[in-house]
């Protein structure tokens, strides 16, 4: 089951490859999937592609320089041709759950900065409802407890309900790159995704949160029957 998800990661990361043209300056997720698609453009930049490219995360930028990538940041280059990201969950009008691997915050970033975004996944990520996936929320170390606590008001008065939990990592509360801590909120179905995004940005001590809405312009579908193109406007495929 593993090397058949990543051969679908694999598949739709060769496909987004075909949204890239020269020159184009390229905005790089994080993640297994986004991981494929660096590997893929690190082929082709070594064959003669010329692209410029802003890492989402520690983690790529390390990546996207061992196979060969020109980095840069968004000071140097504050607008973007393309982003292409994963997703850990692609709901109607693809709007998304990002953040399972913690850069959320610089993901958001870079695709606002983009003129284009597509997301590359595989089929497994496709939900009718958002919120299968827990939902990661970026706080300020500083009051996490009551932050987390106005989370929970806030999904209560939302009709929400679930575990919120400080994420940690081998026994250690886990840190983003920007030194954050992640809330992951186990609300296991999200109805009205845009007015939760809207309430978690009212909350002192959130600094963003992985739903991701009217962003993604594409996304690149990988399934046992061939990958399929979503778009945003109609969800139409090719």
């Amino acid at each position: 089951m593993a090397a058949n998800s990543e051969a679908l990661k694999r598949a739709a990361a060769a496909r987004a490859l075909e949204e890239v043209k020269p020159g184009m300056r390229l905005g790089l997720g994080t993640g297994s999937t986004a991981n494929a698609f660096v590997e893929l453009l690190g082929e082709r930049v070594r064959g003669g592609l010329d692209v410029r490219c802003v890492p989402t995360s520690e983690a790529t930028a390390a990546l996207a320089g061992q196979v060969g990538l020109t980095l840069a940041t968004l000071d140097d280059m504050p607008e973007l041709d393309l982003t292409v990201d994963g997703a850990d969950e692609i709901g109607p009008d693809l709007a998304l759950i990002k953040g399972g691997g913690g850069a959320l915050l610089r993901e958001k970033i870079v695709a606002a900065a983009s003129g284009a975004m597509v997301v590359i996944a595989d089929a497994a990520k496709l939900v009718g409802t958002l919120g299968r996936f827990p939902l990661p929320i970026e706080i300020v170390p500083f009051g996490a407890e009551a932050t987390r606590r106005a989370v929970l008001r806030l999904a209560e008065a939302q009709g929400l309900k679930g575990e919120v939990r400080l994420r940690t990592r081998d026994g250690h509360v886990f840190v983003t790159d920007g030194g954050h801590f992640i809330l992951d909120a186990g609300f296991g179905a999200i109805p009205d995704p845009a007015a939760l995004a809207c309430g978690l940005a009212g909350i002192a001590g959130v600094v963003e949160h992985g739903l991701f809405i009217g962003l993604a312009t594409k996304a690149i579908v990988a399934g046992d029957g061939g990958v399929q193109v979503l778009t945003r406007s109609a969800n139409t495929e090719s």
